[in-house]
């Protein structure tokens, strides 16, 4: 649970029982009383606006009323000390009791934690990718695909029900140049000599098996056809071969979608014309003609009769082309029709990801959605910027159309797609990235992927050691949660489990703003905290997570004494999540006598402390 929550709960009721009390008035509306981390966090762990809003209403002074709430707070078991900010702010520094109950709660849930129930199982569509099927995905098409990926998760974790879709764009121009594109390769694959590629037509090699293909199952057929005949059949197949590429791309990335939705399929069933007719039902179509706004210049511009939208009555700047007068629908019209699918579909909360160039599409299809769903639907657009491609600090350059380009697999395939999800969330979609393949390999704390990674590794390696060390002993998280955590008092271990308990939170805010960088920014600010508690332990050594003064008899003793094992193993375990040092380096021990040296595994904090406090040491 979202510790904030849980602290402002406790503020709620310590005002009842206050009021109870007779200390304050009742019937105070305790609805704008947030809890919160302080903006400094030298102020304290939690601060309570309560005092500000609520002495209005009670007559009171902000003041004094913080003093009556901070008294009533400071009995608390979850409070350590109140202090009273400014004219009535509540700050609070929250007791060890708490943050071991955190650090209890994130064992037991285990992945679990974090989890949130704010979505309340709404269903949330997110439409994102949706790239042209003319080719394999390419490297800029990899920031999409992540964020939207990324969001979709996030917003799973905090209790929506997602949907993730692809919107394939197969009706426009470019799959007919797909396809003669294809019909060139497939003249190739026979044995014809096709020279150079003409313009316009893809030339890229990735056309080449797709002709061949053609070629093994058609033979002849389609050789000096007419277009007209050939056309279909080439655009279907190649569409088929180009949406199978961009589903093994997007797996290698780590993404698969629930539903495909087809543009031309939209367009074959009748539902742009549906919309068109929907519209004019309305009283929100009519045949005009538009003047482009001043300085700027209006996508599908004709200035002849037209069947228009009038976007201008949704809060758009001009009303928009549905219709050209040569009566082919533009496809501002298909996206209206797709997005009443989905609305019909029951996703009146639609996220689309899109690319920054269609920044200028935003308004049109803002005001297209409320005009289609009387304002019921809501759709958040999400701009992600272009990446830059650099290697070492040079810049690649990139041209689908003549063929020049960095596929996503090829950036897989060289980095991992971990670390390209990483490093796709380590700035907000909507600012621009640069993607260095290089930087990315170092192992450096600058390179963001490897300081977070690093921390993994400690803890995992510290684990495995617990594991090889304790067999047969349960280190399973929830047996972990009853472990003594007594001796966690130092401040750097405080400090972790405070920026772990605050992941719920970290969830709930993300979620809310469609934002999932912000995870990215935490755990490279959980690792610190990490990576602050094991560098600690260079200085000092009741720190170190292996301890060197342990004699090898003694832990023996220790591991086995009938009265100290429980507590003691339990102890030892959960120090396994808290590394004091690398867990790879292991040094020679002393035994009991002092004469022979042996190798073995240096002991934790806690379980060292354990033994020093044992009768039988």
């Amino acid at each position: 649970m979202n510790i904030f929550t849980h602290i402002r709960n406790n503020i709620v009721d310590a005002l009842d029982a206050l009021e109870k009390a007779e200390k304050i008035p009742s019937g105070l509306n305790t609805a704008r009383v947030v809890a919160e981390p302080p903006r400094d966090a030298a102020h304290g762990d939690a601060a309570t606006n309560a005092a500000m809003v609520l002495a209005g209403q009670a007559g009171m002074k902000p003041r004094e009323f913080a003093e009556i709430l901070a008294a009533e707070l400071q009995s608390l078991p979850i409070v350590d000390s109140v202090e009273i900010a400014g004219p009535g702010f509540v700050n609070m520094r929250l007791s060890k009791v708490f943050w071991d109950g955190c650090l209890q709660e994130i064992l037991r849930q285990g992945d679990d934690f974090g989890r949130s129930d704010m979505g309340k199982g709404q269903k949330k569509n997110v439409e994102f990718v949706s790239a042209n099927p003319t080719g394999p995905m390419h490297i800029g098409h990899s920031r999409g695909a992540v964020f939207g990926d990324a969001l979709a998760s996030l917003l799973e974790k905090a209790g929506y029900d997602v949907t993730r879709e692809y919107y394939i764009n197969d009706a426009g121009a470019q799959v007919d140049v797909l396809a003669r594109s294809v019909y060139l390769r497939y003249q190739e694959a026979l044995g014809r000599d096709i020279g150079k590629i003409p313009e316009g037509l893809y030339p890229g090699d990735y056309l080449i098996p797709v002709g061949r293909a053609l070629a093994e199952r058609d033979g002849g057929k389609w050789l000096d056809k007419p277009e007209s005949e050939w056309l279909k059949e080439f655009r279907t197949f190649a569409i088929d071969k180009m949406m199978d590429l961009i589903r093994d791309d997007l797996a290698a990335l780590g993404i698969k979608f629930d539903v495909f939705s087809s543009e031309r399929a939209l367009v074959e069933a009748g539902k742009v014309d549906e919309v068109i007719e929907f519209l004019r039902g309305k009283g929100l179509i009519y045949e005009g003609v538009l003047e482009p706004p001043k300085g700027k210049i209006v996508e599908d511009y004709e200035p002849h009769p037209q069947t228009l939208f009038k976007a201008t009555l949704f809060g758009d700047d001009v009303d928009r082309a549905l219709k050209k007068s040569n009566g082919f629908q533009t496809y501002f019209a298909s996206d209206m029709a797709y997005h009443l699918d989905k609305y019909r579909r029951g996703f009146s909360d639609m996220i689309d990801v899109w690319g920054a160039d269609h920044a200028g599409y935003v308004k049109r299809m803002t005001a297209a959605i409320k005009a289609l769903t009387d304002g019921k639907g809501k759709l958040d657009v999400k701009l992600c910027q272009m990446v830059n491609l650099m290697c070492d600090g040079e810049p690649m350059k990139m041209s689908k159309r003549a063929g020049r380009f960095v596929t996503l697999r090829d950036m897989v395939d060289a980095v991992g797609k971990d670390v390209m999800r990483f490093i796709m969330l380590t700035r907000k979609n909507d600012a621009h990235l640069d993607f260095d393949v290089e930087k990315v390999k170092e192992q450096s704390k600058d390179n963001p992927v490897f300081y977070v990674n690093y921390a993994y590794a400690r803890a995992r390696s510290v684990r495995r050691r617990a594991e090889e060390m304790f067999k047969g002993v349960d280190l399973s998280p929830s047996a972990l949660a009853n472990a003594d955590f007594s001796l966690l008092t130092d401040e750097a271990e405080i400090a972790l489990i405070r920026r772990l308990a605050e992941f719920p939170r970290q969830i709930e805010i993300a979620a809310a703003a469609h934002e999932p960088h912000r995870i990215a920014y935490y755990l490279n600010d959980a690792a610190a905290a990490f990576h602050g508690l094991w560098n600690k332990g260079r200085d000092n050594t009741e720190l170190r997570f292996w301890n060197p003064e342990i004699p090898n008899c003694l832990w023996r003793v220790w591991l086995w004494s009938t009265r100290r094992r429980r507590s003691c193993v339990r102890g030892w375990a959960f120090s396994a999540l808290f590394p004091r040092r690398r867990c790879d380096s292991w040094k020679y021990g002393t035994t009991f006598s002092g004469r022979k040296r042996i190798s073995f595994p240096l002991f934790a904090r806690s379980a060292w402390n354990s033994v020093k406090r044992s009768p039988r040491f």
